[in-house]
C-alpha cells in the first residue's frame, strides 16, 4: 500500500513538474478570449497573452490601435471604422456615428427627435426604440445594435488576423449606467458579429484594473472618462477585489468633438476674413476639419501647431463666379486653444462635485484619481484635475486604451489564462442614477 501511494505521489510530482516545464519552454497557447470596448467614438479590441501576462491592443493593417465608431452604407457595401469615416462627409446621410447613445434606450415621444437632430443621418422612432433610416439604391432601416455589430464583426476580424486562430468568445465593457436592457442590447450586437459573451464589465472598473488598482490597497478610485462625445465621471469604492459604484455622473454633451467644434468654428472665421466667404464645399469643410483635429492633437504635446489646408473656395475674392484653388495657413497656439475652450474644459468639475457630494466624500478621501479616454491628455484639462485635488491624476497607463486595457485583462481571466489575475468583481447597485449636466 505505502509502495501504491509512493507511486500516486510520484506521478502527481511528475505531473506538476512537466507542467511547469511546460508554462517555461513550450509556446503559450494562443489566446481565444478577446476584449472589446464599443466606444461611443472609437472601439478598441484586446487580447491577454497567456505565458507573459501582457496585454496586447490589436492595431489594424495600418498600425491604428483603435477604430472611428462610424459606420457607412454605399450600394456595394458596409463599411465599418476608419473607411466610413473617410466617406462621412461625402455620405453624411448614409453614415452612422454616435449609434451607442441610441441602443437600448427606450425614447419617449418628442425625445427622440430632440436627440436626433443633432446628427446628418435620419432617425425615427418605431415602439420607443431609434433606428436609422438608409438610402443606396433602395431605402431601408438599421438599427443601433446592428451598427454595433458591424464594428464588433470589424475588430472580431482584426484580432483573428494578428492571432491566427477563430475567435467566437469575447467580454465587453459598458458605460457603468447602462440598465440591464442596455447591457442586453450591447450583447445582441457581439451575438450579430457572431460572438459570445462571456461577461459584460463596467467601464470604469475595466479603466481601474487597467491600472492595476484590483491588485494593491487602495479604497476610494475616482475614474473621469472623458473621450470624443462624452464625459462620465464614476466614484469606486474598493474592498478586496470587490468594486461598488458609489456614484456617477457626467454630460453625454461634452467632449473632444466639441473642442475641435470651438477650433474649426475659428479657423472657419479666419478664412472668410481672408477670402471673403466661408468654406461651403463639403469636401473643404472635410479637409478643414481633419486639418483642426490634428493640430487639436498635435497642441496636447507642443506649444503651437500650424494649419495648412488646400481650399476651393467657392465665390472668394479670387473667383468671385466659380471656384478657385486657395491656399489656406495659420499657427494655432495651446493657449488660443485653451482661451477658445476654457468655459467647455470648467465643465468637467461640475461631475467631479457631484460625485463626491453623493458618494459623501471629501476630495482629500481620494487614493487614486484615474484618466480614461483622449481628451485627458489635454493638458488643460490634466491641470484642472490636478488643482482641484492637490494631486496628480494616475497618468501611467494611455487613456485611450484604458477600458480596452482593463477588459482584455478580464477577457484572460475568463480564459483560464496564466499567470492568473486577481479578478475584479461588481457589485450592482440597481438604484443608483447617474447626474446629467447637459
Amino acid at each position: 500500500m505505502a509502495g501504491e501511494m509512493s507511486m500516486i505521489g510520484s506521478v502527481i510530482l511528475a505531473l506538476l513538474l512537466a507542467g511547469y516545464l511546460g508554462q517555461q519552454y513550450l509556446p503559450p497557447p494562443k489566446p481565444k478570449v478577446i476584449g472589446l470596448d464599443l466606444g461611443t467614438t472609437f472601439c478598441s479590441v484586446g487580447v491577454f497573452h497567456p505565458g507573459s501576462g501582457e496585454v496586447e491592443v490589436v492595431a489594424d493593417a495600418e498600425g491604428r490601435k483603435s477604430i472611428p465608431s462610424a459606420v457607412t452604407f454605399t450600394a456595394a457595401a458596409v463599411l465599418a471604422g476608419h473607411e466610413a469615416l473617410e466617406l462621412g462627409d461625402i455620405n453624411p446621410h448614409n453614415t452612422v456615428y454616435d449609434a451607442k447613445r441610441f441602443i437600448g434606450k427606450k425614447f419617449e415621444a418628442g425625445v427622440l427627435e430632440e436627440e436626433s437632430s443633432r446628427y446628418p443621418f435620419k432617425v425615427i422612432n418605431n415602439n420607443g426604440s431609434a433606428e436609422f433610416v438608409i438610402s443606396t439604391n433602395h431605402t431601408f432601416t438599421v438599427s443601433p445594435e446592428f451598427i454595433g455589430s458591424r464594428l464588433l464583426l470589424k475588430m472580431k476580424k482584426m484580432a483573428e488576423r494578428q492571432l491566427g486562430v477563430l475567435i467566437q468568445k469575447a467580454v465587453i465593457s459598458v458605460p457603468a449606467e447602462f440598465d440591464e436592457r442596455q447591457r442586453n442590447y450591447t450583447v445582441r450586437a457581439a451575438n450579430l458579429a457572431g460572438l459570445e459573451i462571456l461577461r459584460v464589465i463596467n467601464e470604469p472598473t475595466a479603466a481601474a484594473m487597467a491600472y492595476g488598482l484590483h491588485k494593491v490597497d487602495v479604497f476610494n478610485v475616482l475614474v473621469v472618462d472623458l473621450g470624443g462625445g462624452t464625459l462620465d465621471v464614476s466614484l469606486l469604492n474598493k474592498q478586496g477585489g470587490m468594486f461598488l459604484t458609489r456614484a456617477m455622473a457626467g454630460n453625454n454633451k461634452l467632449g473632444g468633438q466639441d473642442f475641435s467644434q470651438r477650433l474649426l468654428q475659428y479657423t472657419t472665421q479666419l478664412v472668410l476674413k481672408e477670402f471673403g466667404v466661408p468654406p461651403t464645399l463639403k469636401q473643404d469643410i472635410h479637409r478643414l476639419r481633419q486639418a483642426v483635429e490634428a493640430a487639436k492633437l498635435n497642441l496636447t504635446l507642443h506649444p503651437s501647431a500650424m494649419i495648412r489646408v488646400p481650399l476651393n473656395l467657392h465665390g472668394s475674392s479670387q473667383s468671385p463666379e466659380g471656384t478657385a484653388p486657395v491656399l489656406f495657413q495659420t499657427q494655432v497656439t495651446r493657449q488660443l486653444f485653451e482661451e477658445l475652450n476654457e468655459d467647455l474644459f470648467l465643465k468637467v468639475l461640475a461631475p467631479v462635485k457631484t460625485v463626491l457630494v453623493e458618494g459623501h466624500l471629501e476630495k482629500e478621501d481620494v487614493d487614486e484619481i484615474v484618466l480614461v479616454g483622449g481628451s485627458t491628455r489635454i493638458p488643460r484639462i490634466r491641470r484642472l484635475i490636478s488643482e482641484f485635488f492637490g494631486k496628480d491624476p494616475n497618468t501611467s497607463v494611455d487613456p485611450d486604451l484604458a477600458v480596452v486595457t482593463g477588459v482584455a485583462i478580464q477577457a484572460g481571466i475568463m480564459g483560464g489564462s496564466w499567470p492568473l489575475q486577481v479578478s475584479a468583481i461588481e457589485i450592482p447597485n440597481r438604484h443608483l442614477r447617474k447626474t446629467n449636466f447637459s
